[in-house]
């Protein structure tokens, strides 16, 4: 089993990886190159998260193995002895063998800094660019990050010419390396205390309200009115654009230099408004330069960004509302099905999207309905309770871990007493647990999170490239100092303990803080503590509360603004329920019509054909007659229907034709 739990485990967290990016992204439409890329920026912090456990049970073992061969004098030098010597030490299951480690968070970690400083920030310019060519959009890409990249040159060379002048610092290589890394942790950690401290409470929080269900019917209300809003705004910013589109199209010509500029624009319009403007174009006409002002390629290029930009946002409404509206009808069918006494769930509407057949089996209306109604809930009330109590775990154990004696951080109290006894599967189960809720609490804050329409991360493909870019960034900063803290709250890092103790792998290659000791003595100590404030502020919604003062419009029970748009909200789905009930209502009538005169129609269409078949028989038989004396008149009486055929078609109007002399109209006809 020596490496296989590594293997398993880089295998599992790839296929996640790529689950949650296909959840957000989409494959199809967005660039290669920046699924890429956010694939191996989400996969590198996920790895980070699922691998570091494994280092910790290595890490036990190598000490009691170092404790065990090494003598009492030695074990009071470079080693402290965790246990006794006479002691075996058994080798855990997923036991990692020496040497692979490090290399292996070498090569992470040095990759997601890379990615997250350097490729990332110019991947997201490069994907926001209007340019129609790869030249430009680079070009546009360096020229938006110059001011970005120059900040970090400034200051590192301000550093270096620092302690090149001052003679009391002799730094190497690697602690220059070191203070590098301290000082991207020291960002991260800033960042990820205020997303820990909204994520501890938010999250058991929004479990408890959702037992609740008239809380969830008001806040989906609630959400219809912001949508509809934001709708709105979409379809109005997407007409707006395609007008300065069509205005665009119809100025440069087919035989114009920019108009291969103008087609690509046109290809990344909507298809509806491409018909309409290929209906009105005429390119039958050579465009003049002296005579009219065309517009510049810098014009072309910014109107190709909104257009991106406003196909996108329009899509994604469209979306979200088709979403929105399926998550109202099912929240009205629970509140109507909490009261049904067959205890079986009846939905208003079926299900668009065909059903798996083995779920229909074993989920039936009447497990449905016991689940929804009944063990949901009280299921919900639970897991929110557990949340709640890892949430004040870890709040007590941020504002205590830097005690080493008495040991006062819970974390670092359960490992310890499982490495007493050597207990491996707890050690890694316990230290999965916990690295595994800090990160659920840090992620969830950067999916909910929204920056106004620059960063918002929406399910069902419909996320765009700036911010499945964006987010990527955001997990390589955060992921590092997260584990630090994990490793500092379990008493694994030296730093932390004050122990000359064998360190991890993990934070061998973070290299010792103590170079930076104001860092490592102080903001990695108190800044923690932080949390606390964060945490009260979260549970009387104080953001929210500012938010709403700032003409935000955020979901709160006691404002008289809320209130009004859960009523607005209300009549919006009312209005699309009785437009899908009408929809269903007409397909039931032309189905049951179907099924009802299916048969008549096709014995109607029998008999008819069959009379066609005598009828044509009838006058075949009496064609062969002489018809000799009534063919003169029948060709007469043709030519005189064709005449009157003729005189009947409408004339074109021509000014021409118009003369006060009826004979020479009579002629003219």
């Amino acid at each position: 089993m020596s490496g296989a739990a590594l293997g398993l485990e880089i295998v599992f967290v790839f296929f996640l990886a790529l689950f949650l990016l296909h959840r957000y992204g989409d494959f199809k439409k967005q660039h290669r190159l920046v699924i890429i890329a956010t694939l191996l920026a989400w996969y590198l912090c996920f790895l980070i998260v699922f691998i570091l456990p494994l280092d910790v049970s290595t890490t036990i073992y190598n000490r009691c193995k170092l404790a065990v061969n090494s003598s009492p004098a030695e074990s009071n030098g470079s080693y402290v002895t965790l246990a006794p010597s006479k002691q075996k030490c058994f080798k855990p299951w997923s036991y990692i063998p020496n040497g692979i480690m490090p290399i292996f968070w070498r090569v992470v970690y040095w990759t997601s800094q890379f990615l997250t400083w350097i490729l990332l920030p110019f991947m997201q310019s490069y994907a926001r660019s209007g340019g129609f060519s790869i030249t430009g959009k680079i070009k546009t890409a360096l020229i938006e990050n110059a001011i970005y990249y120059g900040t970090y040159l400034l200051i590192f060379g301000a550093f270096l010419i620092y302690v090149a002048v001052n003679p009391n610092f002799n730094l190497q290589w690697n602690q220059l390396q070191t203070i590098g890394i301290a000082a991207a942790n020291t960002w991260g950690l800033f960042l990820l205390v205020l997303l820990l401290g909204y994520g501890l409470v938010e999250i058991p929080r929004s479990h408890w309200n959702g037992a609740k269900r008239g809380y969830l019917l008001m806040k989906t209300y609630f959400k219809a009115a912001k949508l509809m809003t934001e709708k709105a705004d979409a379809e109005e910013n997407l007409e707006d654009i395609m007008e300065e589109v069509r205005k665009v199209s119809e100025s440069i010509k087919y035989n114009h230099p920019l108009r291969k500029c103008v087609d690509t624009i046109l290809k990344k319009c909507p298809t509806e408004y491409q018909e309409r403007m290929g209906r009105n174009m005429d390119d039958y006409e050579d465009f003049d330069e002296r005579q009219n002002s065309y517009p510049s390629e810098k014009s072309l290029v910014k109107l190709h960004k909104q257009v991106i930009y406003s196909v996108q946002r329009h899509r994604r409404t469209q979306v979200q509302w088709q979403i929105l509206l399926e998550q109202a009808f099912y929240l009205e069918d629970v509140a109507k099905n909490e009261t049904s006494a067959t205890r079986q769930f009846v939905h208003t509407f079926r299900s668009r999207e065909p059903e798996n057949k083995i779920i229909q089996y074993f989920y039936t209306p009447t497990v449905e309905w016991y689940w929804e109604c009944l063990l949901r809930p009280w299921f919900y009330r639970v897991l929110a309770v557990v949340l709640a109590t890892f949430s004040v775990i870890v709040v007590w154990s941020e504002c205590t871990f830097f005690s080493t004696r008495p040991v006062l951080s819970l974390f670092a109290v359960f490992i310890q007493l499982a490495e007493k006894t050597y207990n491996y599967i707890y050690i890694e189960m316990a230290c999965f647990l916990t690295i595994f809720f800090l990160s659920i609490c840090v992620y969830s804050t950067v999916f909910r999170i929204r920056v106004f329409n620059y960063y918002y991360l929406a399910s069902h493909h419909q996320t765009d490239a700036y911010s499945l870019l964006f987010s990527g960034m955001l997990f390589c900063r955060l992921t590092p100092p997260l584990c630090l803290n994990f490793l500092g709250l379990t008493h694994m890092d030296a730093t932390i303990s004050h122990r000359n103790t064998q360190p991890t792998a993990y934070t061998s290659i973070m290299g010792s803080m103590r170079v930076l000791t104001f860092i490592a003595d102080g903001f990695y100590i108190y800044y923690p503590m932080l949390v606390v404030i964060l945490c009260i502020a979260t549970y009387f919604s104080l953001g929210t509360r500012c938010l709403n003062l700032l003409g935000f419009q955020q979901f709160m029970g006691d404002s008289e603004m809320t209130s009004d748009l859960i009523d607005e909200g209300k009549e919006l789905i009312k209005r699309e329920k009785r437009k899908r009930q009408r929809q269903e209502e007409g397909e039931n009538r032309r189905r049951e019509w179907k099924e009802r005169y299916g048969n008549r129609d096709d014995s109607t269409r029998n008999r008819v054909v069959h009379t066609d078949q005598k009828e044509s028989s009838f006058s075949e038989t009496n064609i062969n007659r002489p018809l000799s004396k009534y063919t003169r008149s029948n060709g007469r009486t043709e030519r005189d229907r064709i005449e009157l055929l003729q005189d009947a078609e409408p004339l074109d109007f021509n000014a021409d034709l118009i003369n006060d002399d009826p004979l020479e109209l009579d002629s003219g006809r």
